[in-house]
């Protein structure tokens, strides 16, 4: 099934009798949140577990691919409703759901959350929102104007350290910024072949189900599932799709960045079947009235870390972090941002300078900085439930997740033409150089 013919079925009945989530989650007096859950292993249990802590939320289905993953949520939730395939769920139980939460391999994630939208659900969807542009804006596209309540899954958006950021930089402590650097010394990459024969699919996994829309694939032991699919093309999304989207959220959403203007991944020759296992990715956009009127990002993924340079000399007793942002200000100055949970800190010059935080939050509306994860992380989850009980605003709605998104996948694209420079009109999304364009998009398969 070709992509556009799914996303034309996913959303036909946008004009249908479905009831908006939004005419009922906004103070219409809804005191208990009915969740389904599509996806429950690994994150999407810590998702599970986080989204039901949330004393008005009851977990009224479980959907997985593998029975391992559903018995064990099933254990923890015994009168919910049990599925393998996330299309009968929403035949079978839809009236009874409130909201859905996505925690699939990324190549599932629009096809199950333009789903749940279809229905007039809230959707919770993991990062990246979408493995396809074309699938960010079609996800963004019907959020808007069906008026349902989303929240992509980037859980330290919440985190108080990165909330200072954002208060730090739009305060000017730095000046208008003029360039960010951003590094993961994650690798999520492949540079090896795609395996050869194939091995017997376990009882517990349906591996059609899988696959989803995905390209018709062998089973082989230790590359698809459970843990590998981040690093192959049908399925994950990188590094950059994976810590970058949480490394570039603050200094993204900080800086209000749109889409990239030009993007250039610096890489090994594409494979087609496993992402470069170190990639260097610039992207130029247009300025804001945080930046400077050229502002430039790069971005480096892999062992290696970032290269050496300038902007990266840090005082003593300072090292570089494993994972992490740095500001670069027009007056010299640099903001650190690590990841994570730790305070963003002033250089200037060879020093760490010090900061007054009242001055930039007078109001103390941050709050103090907690330092316990099991805490921090469910904030995110619970601000989701909170909207779709019309007490909060999401803050990392489809509409800011999907242009975050795009921009992530964007340097995902360029790694299939090392060290050439795409030209990229965010208004028609194409690229000047077309031969580009056909990975903007991808064909669905019928399963």
């Amino acid at each position: 099934m070709e992509k556009r013919e799914f996303i034309k079925l996913s959303t036909m009945a946008l004009g249908a009798s479905f009831l908006p989530f939004s005419s009922w989650s906004r103070g219409a007096g809804k005191s208990i949140i009915r969740t389904a859950h599509i996806g429950v292993g690994n994150m999407g249990m810590e998702d599970l577990k986080a989204i039901a802590s949330h004393p008005q939320v009851e977990v009224v289905a479980l959907c997985d691919v593998d029975q391992n993953y559903l018995a064990a949520a099933q254990k923890l939730f015994p009168n919910a409703k049990v599925f393998s395939d996330y299309r009968l769920l929403f035949k079978k139980i839809h009236r009874k759901i409130d909201a859905v939460v996505v925690s699939t391999p990324d190549h599932t994630h629009a096809p199950a959350s333009l789903l749940a939208m279809k229905h007039g659900k809230a959707v919770y969807c993991q990062k990246p929102l979408t493995h396809y542009v074309a699938e960010s804006r079609e996800m963004r596209r019907v959020a808007e104007k069906k008026g349902l309540v989303t929240q992509m899954g980037i859980q330290v958006h919440s985190f108080y350290d990165y909330k200072l950021a954002t208060l730090l930089i739009r305060g000017g402590l730095i000046g208008k910024v003029s360039k960010v650097i951003a590094w993961s010394n994650k690798n999520w990459g492949y540079n090896g072949a795609a395996p050869l024969g194939d091995d017997p699919i376990p009882t517990t996994l349906d591996w059609n189900l899988w696959l989803g829309t995905s390209p018709e694939r062998p089973y082989k032991k230790g590359y698809y599932h459970p843990g590998n699919w981040r690093k192959l093309v049908d399925y994950g999304c990188a590094t950059l799709g994976d810590m970058g989207v949480h490394i570039f959220d603050t200094p993204y959403n900080a800086l209000e960045l749109g889409v990239p203007s030009t993007i250039t991944n610096n890489c090994r020759p594409a494979t087609g079947f496993g992402y470069p296992e170190r990639n260097v990715v610039h992207y130029t956009f247009e300025g804001t009235a945080y930046t400077t009127p050229v502002f430039e990002w790069v971005w480096y993924d892999g062992v290696e870390g970032p290269a050496d340079s300038p902007e990266l000399q840090l005082p003593p007793g300072v090292s570089i972090p494993d994972q992490g942002a740095i500001f670069i200000g027009e007056n010299g100055k640099r903001l650190l941002l690590p990841h994570f949970m730790q305070l963003p800190r002033l250089l200037v010059g060879n020093s760490v300078a010090e900061y007054s935080i009242k001055q930039f939050d007078p109001q103390s509306s941050l709050g103090e900085p907690i330092r316990d994860y099991a805490k921090e992380s469910p904030l995110h989850y619970h601000e989701f439930i909170n909207t779709c009980l019309g007490k909060a605003a999401c803050s990392a709605p489809f509409t800011y997740a999907a242009k975050l998104t795009e921009t992530i996948l964007l340097g995902v694209i360029a790694g299939r033409f090392p060290g050439k420079t795409l030209h990229y009109d965010k208004e028609q999304s194409a690229f000047r150089e077309t031969e580009a364009n056909m990975y903007l998009s991808g064909a669905y398969r019928k399963f």
